[in-house]
């Protein structure tokens, strides 16, 4: 127990010689606010656990209320990840849709895949809760592979959950 106390005892008293109160406060106070921070950070949540039932192939699939556009889930790809060869764009737009396995609305993320030419199959083009243009993160008629660093034109279309919507 000695050789700790010695040890802690030396290392605060050259702490002490190269350092002001103020300034160990201040890097204490930013590993606290840089802590604090950490769960602020963008993280994928995926929804574990829903109850699906139904065709991801089909147009009256679910997740798709507020698609536009060609299902992966047709082209290669599934309703969650983008076909080989492509990739999703980084920009995307969200719809609520009501799962009737469990009657909950759920938030879903759309997210076109770049890469490719249009895939060709299963197009679906349900806009429900589609807003104009002007408000884009609503809105599933932009080329949202602008973004993507093939910015070749769009592919096919993901939808992911992101949450429960709140029933406010």
């Amino acid at each position: 127990m000695d050789q700790y106390d010695s040890l802690v005892e030396r290392l605060s008293r050259s702490l002490a010689k190269t350092a002001s109160r103020r300034s160990v406060l201040r890097r204490i106070g930013t590993i606290l606010l840089g802590a604090a921070t950490l769960p602020l950070l963008p993280v994928a949540r995926g929804q574990a656990g829903v109850k699906e039932q139904g065709d991801s192939t089909t147009c009256e699939y679910w997740r798709y209320c507020a698609i536009d556009g060609f299902l992966c889930a047709c082209c290669g790809g599934s309703v969650t990840s983008c076909p080989p060869g492509t990739e999703p764009a980084p920009i995307t737009w969200v719809g609520t849709c009501r799962n009737a396995t469990d009657a909950k609305e759920y938030i879903i993320s759309y997210n076109d895949c770049c890469g490719k030419s249009s895939c060709g199959r299963c197009l679906c083009n349900r806009n429900e809760g589609d807003r104009p243009l002007y408000r884009p993160n609503l809105a599933n008629d932009y080329n949202w592979c602008v973004g993507s660093k093939s910015n070749i034109p769009y592919h096919c279309t993901v939808s992911r959950i992101v949450g429960v919507a709140d029933k406010k």
